[in-house]
């Protein structure tokens, strides 16, 4: 079991949480190579359905130097092609199988940001196995509640820029729809933050019952609202920094034509996009240590009485009887 670290009060959530995201690099850089790994096997069925097209058409030279958005969907409507449902199958697939991985790997994850040493093999993988079906449970019920908030938010949104696009006014418009997709991303930042501190507790506390580790992480969601919201709207700020500046660059340095350049900066930009949910993961394990960690008592020393003084009886000297006098004669 990792020994918790109990030394983070005196540092705030944005910089003990990338600490830990920095310490623990390593977790990063496999989670890029899985998804790298997967997205391999993900696309082959499309590309195997292209070159068959390109491979023997003048057509490909719009695609290799460059992007030619016609080429593309003509492509597209080739009847040798096939459909894209057969051609993306696989795709969904694999993003199941790394949604799989995620639930299999993030236990030991947490358990490494916790402790205070390199966790070793051994123990990631024992975090891994104990806390893989909770872990399933609770993304499965992640999944559903997240949803149906996400559907409802979008629905009321749509109504509200309907009802804006009929007003005289023409800047209402716009106002309702960037003011309320700003307020959705709120929302759904706290959902995240509530199923991250529950993740977290599951994991650290070893809680069997999800149900528990959800209502513990609802509560110190709302009680420490402000702190985290800030923490993860930082974060988001950092990868909307992160993809913004990795597209400039692609467009700037990255010649039309250079096809290993295009891959090389945008598995750069998905390595950098990492790092913020990582650094997310931190922060919610620095919470957990300093308000959500239950210190276990000092062990109480039982000093016994010490055994009563028995007092020594005193001995008792005889007095010696004189003895009695000669009778005087007469």
């Amino acid at each position: 079991m990792a020994q918790f670290n109990g030394d983070t009060r005196k540092e705030g959530l944005l910089g003990s949480g990338l600490g830990k995201a920095m310490r623990n690099k390593r977790y990063i850089f496999w989670f890029w190579l899985l998804n790298l790994t997967l997205a391999e096997f993900g696309t082959s069925a499309f590309r195997k359905s292209a070159h068959a097209i390109l491979d023997h058409s003048s057509y490909a030279q719009g695609l290799v130097h460059g992007f030619d958005l016609s080429i593309m969907i003509e492509l597209f409507a080739r009847p040798e092609f096939g459909t894209m449902a057969a051609a993306s199958m696989s795709a969904f697939y694999f993003a199941f199988v790394f949604f799989l991985a995620a639930a299999i790997f993030l236990p030991g994850v947490f358990q490494g940001y916790a402790s205070t040493y390199r966790l070793p093999r051994e123990d990631f993988f024992r975090a891994c196995g104990r806390n893989l079906w909770r872990f399933i449970r609770l993304l499965f019920l992640s999944g559903i509640v997240m949803g149906i908030v996400t559907g409802l938010l979008f629905a009321l949104h749509g109504v509200l820029e309907r009802k804006a696009s009929e007003s005289t006014n023409e800047l209402l418009a716009p106002e309702v729809r960037y003011g309320g997709l700003l307020i959705i991303f709120l929302i759904m930042a706290v959902f995240r933050i509530w199923f991250d501190l529950a993740e977290a507790d599951i994991v650290l506390n070893d809680q069997r019952a999800v149900r528990k580790s959800m209502a513990a992480a609802f509560r110190h969601t709302f009680r420490s609202l402000g702190r985290l919201l800030v923490s993860y709207v930082v974060t988001a700020i950092v990868a909307a920094i992160f993809l913004v500046g990795g597209i400039w660059l692609w467009m700037r340095i990255v010649p039309s034509e250079s096809v290993l350049g295009a891959f090389l900066m945008a598995q750069l930009i998905l390595l950098l996009l990492l790092i913020p949910r990582f650094w997310q993961r931190g922060i919610v394990v620095s919470y957990w240590q300093q308000y959500m960690l239950v210190p276990l008592a000092p062990p109480i020393v039982v000093i016994p009485p010490p055994p009563p003084v028995v007092p020594q009886p005193v001995p008792v000297i005889p007095t010696p009887i004189p003895p009695a006098p000669e009778p005087s004669g007469s």
